[in-house]
């Protein structure tokens, strides 16, 4: 009798974790379409690479530290 409430319980325990991996699985794969879509209509539209993208994401703690110290950008 022990050993099948372990066994149910393991299940349950088993089967939460994968719908938590599936959960956290599809935000990851959203996310990243999401990411993929905005840099390919700023490369298409704007003409913004992104190589270009990613100097400008580097330097934003820097711009914004200079903002909040200097007031200036």
């Amino acid at each position: 009798m022990v050993e099948l409430i372990i066994l149910l319980a393991s299940l349950l325990v088993a089967w939460l974790v994968f719908t938590w991996v599936v959960q956290v699985l599809k935000a990851s794969v959203s996310t990243a379409i999401a990411i993929a879509v905005i840099v390919l209509i700023l490369q298409l539209v704007f003409g913004i690479g992104p190589q270009e993208l990613l100097d400008h994401l580097i330097q934003l703690p820097q711009r914004l530290w200079d903002l909040v110290v200097n007031h200036r950008f």
